[in-house]
């Protein structure tokens, strides 16, 4: 599994019971998980005293009780990367902190590269890879289809003192621009994505990553440069394997220009327990 290492402002404190608690900096924070379905463990009433918990309602969605005071956002850091913490209406924080193992993963290639890197970022969200690649060296563009989280990704290049690096910001369907891109030409040497299960692009097109991700992946191809670097699909899609993920990238990276390709789970750890909470899966490819 691949699990994080340096985090000193995020902590998960606990999970069961389908709910997960967590530091981030000074705050505690109590929410929902579905794959946490083992009980949950309050000898010391950790749980009872959280700074804010989130309430799923019958009717849908949720929302925020908040016991203490908390600012709309605060900022954490994970090593030199820094990024706002923002509680929102559909239980999220505007950042997945088990994504630091790619973060030090994508880092890690462009370095070694030894090289300039251009880096394909696709639903790009708040921008976790995208501050990574661009702290590390690369050029990045950044892609979403959600216009409040391109704006939070710039936010967020700017907070880890990064606003001056080659990043674009595009705010587009992922399969538009990619294959617009084919047709104008445009090279990448990686590309990242994290792709949801479900969604609409800016103009409602539709989105499911089981009739999607394919198709997507394959077009991808038509914008890798000649000297390809790496390839990382990141997925929260429940029930996904990672071997579905390896899958894709083999017939896809692999099959055209060799390399290596492996797939996981990915969690955060709960020291306390000796247990892990998966996160989602990852596949990655890498020329070599």
């Amino acid at each position: 599994m691949l699990i994080p290492e340096g985090w000193k402002d995020y902590e998960l404190l606990d999970a069961g019971g389908g709910e997960k608690l967590e530091r981030w900096g000074r705050f505690v924070l109590r929410r929902p998980d579905p794959q946490a379905i083992w009980p949950m463990n309050d000898k010391n009433g950790l749980w009872e005293n959280p700074d804010a918990h989130y309430h799923r309602s019958r009717s849908g969605g949720g929302s925020w009780e908040y016991v203490a005071e908390l600012p709309k956002r605060w900022a954490i850091s994970y090593k030199e990367l820094t990024f706002y913490v923002e509680p929102t209406g559909f239980k999220h924080t505007g950042l997945f902190p088990e994504q630091a193992a790619n973060w030090e993963w994508i880092g890690k290639a462009i370095k070694e590269a030894g090289r300039p890197v251009r880096v394909l970022n696709l639903f790009a969200y708040t921008g976790g890879a995208t501050v990574a690649a661009a702290c590390a060296g690369a050029e990045v563009c950044h892609v979403d289809a959600a216009k409040g989280m391109v704006e939070r990704a710039k936010e967020n290049l700017k907070l880890s003192g990064l606003a001056e690096k080659p990043v674009r910001f595009i705010v587009d369907d992922a399969m538009k621009f990619v294959l617009r891109e084919g047709r104008r030409g445009k090279k990448y040497d990686a590309v990242v994505m994290d792709p949801p299960s479900y969604g609409r692009g800016p103009k409602g097109e539709m989105w499911k990553i089981e009739d999607e991700l394919y198709g997507l992946v394959r077009s991808c191809m038509d914008i890798i440069s000649d000297e390809p670097l790496f390839f990382l699909i990141n997925s929260y899609t429940t029930g996904l394997s990672p071997m579905v993920l390896r899958n894709i990238l083999t017939l896809t990276a692999a099959s055209k220009f060799g390399g290596a390709v492996s797939s996981d789970e990915i969690g955060l750890p709960i020291p306390t327990r000796g247990i892990v909470l998966p996160c989602g899966a990852s596949g990655r490819w890498r020329r070599g």
